[in-house]
C-alpha cells in the first residue's frame, strides 16, 4: 500500500457541520466523529456562528474547507481574504485545511463558482505560486481537492492526475481526494474512473470526500452529472471508495451534503456507512498482518 501522508484528522468518518444539527450532535454523536466547516461562513469578528463553532471544537476535531481563495486564478491572491482565513484557522486550530483546484476571481471581481482551468505549464506555475503563498501565510500544509469537471480544455498538456502530482512535488501540499468528483468528471468526460484512481498520487492524500450528485439531460440527449452535494452517495461511488480503501488503506472520510440538507439521522446514516467500510478495511488489514 505504500507510504501515506500523515493526516491530523481521526481515521474515521466525518460530516459537514450544519448549525441546524447542533442539538442532535450534542445529544447523540460519538467522540470519534469529526466535522468539516466552510471557512467563509466563519470570517466574522463575532456572533452566534463563531460561538457555535467554539462549542463544537471543544469536543470534536474539525477540518476547514475553503471555497474562495481562487487558487487557480490568473490574478494575485486576495490578501485580505487570506488574512481572514488565517484568523479562522488560528482561532479554531483545525486538524486540516483544504481548498479547490479552481478559480473564481477576475479583474472584474469575484464569481461565486468554482471554475476549471487548463492543465498547462502556465497554470501550473500560477497554482504552485499561490499554494506557496497560502502555506507560508498560514504556517501550515494545505490539501488541494481534485475538481468536478464538465468540459476539457484542448490546450491542456497534462492529465489532471499528472498536474496534481507535479503540484505536490513543487509545493509539498497534500491532496483531498473527492471520489464523487472522480466519478462525475470521468463520466462527463468519457474517461475511466479506475484508470484515474490508479494514476492519482495517493501518497499525498490526507482526506477523502464522498457526496451525492444530480443527473441532467441537456442538448441532444447528452447526460451531464452535476456535483451538487444534495443527495445520498450513489452505489457506484461507494464501489470506487471501497476500491480506494482496498488498494491504499483507510483515510479520514467526509460525507458532504450541502444542498437539500436532510435531518441529522439521514446524514449520520451516510457517515455510518463510510465508517462501516473503514472498519471492514481495518479488520481485513489486521487479519493480513496477523497471518504475516
Amino acid at each position: 500500500m505504500g507510504n501515506q501522508l500523515q493526516s491530523n484528522l481521526p481515521l474515521t468518518a466525518g460530516v459537514g457541520f450544519k448549525p441546524e444539527h447542533l442539538q442532535d450532535i450534542q445529544t447523540g454523536s460519538p467522540s470519534d466523529l469529526w466535522f468539516e466547516v466552510h471557512a467563509e461562513n466563519y470570517m466574522s469578528k463575532g456572533g452566534p456562528r463563531l460561538q457555535m463553532l467554539d462549542h463544537l471544537r471543544q469536543n470534536y476535531e474539525i477540518s476547514v474547507h475553503g471555497v474562495g481563495l481562487s487558487i487557480g486564478g490568473a490574478i494575485p491572491l486576495d490578501q485580505d481574504h487570506l488574512l481572514r482565513l488565517k484568523s479562522v484557522l488560528d482561532r479554531f486550530e483545525p486538524a486540516e485545511f483544504s481548498e479547490h483546484l479552481a478559480w473564481s476571481t477576475h479583474s472584474s471581481g469575484f464569481l461565486n463558482d468554482l471554475l476549471p482551468l487548463p492543465y498547462t505549464d502556465e497554470s501550473l506555475n500560477i497554482v504552485a505560486d499561490h499554494i506557496d503563498q497560502v502555506q507560508d501565510c498560514l504556517g501550515r500544509r494545505m490539501l488541494l481537492e481534485n475538481p468536478s469537471s464538465y468540459l476539457a480544455f484542448d490546450t491542456s498538456t497534462y492529465t489532471e492526475t499528472d498536474f496534481l502530482a507535479e503540484i505536490v512535488k513543487r509545493t509539498g501540499c497534500g491532496l483531498l481526494l473527492d471520489v464523487n468528483n472522480v466519478f462525475v468528471s470521468t463520466r462527463n468526460l468519457d474517461l475511466n474512473a479506475e484508470t484515474y484512481l490508479r494514476d492519482f498520487p495517493m501518497h499525498a492524500v490526507g482526506e477523502i470526500h464522498l457526496a451525492g450528485h444530480s443527473v441532467e439531460t441537456i442538448e441532444e440527449g447528452t447526460v451531464l452529472r452535476i456535483d451538487d452535494h444534495g443527495s445520498e452517495v450513489i452505489d457506484d461511488v461507494w464501489l470506487l471508495y471501497q476500491q480506494v480503501l482496498q488498494d491504499h488503506g483507510a483515510f479520514p472520510t467526509l460525507i458532504e451534503w450541502d444542498t437539500n440538507v436532510p435531518d441529522w439521522n439521514i446524514l449520520k446514516k451516510e457517515a455510518d456507512c463510510a465508517q462501516n467500510y473503514l472498519n471492514k478495511f481495518c479488520s481485513s488489514s489486521e487479519e493480513v498482518s496477523d497471518v504475516a
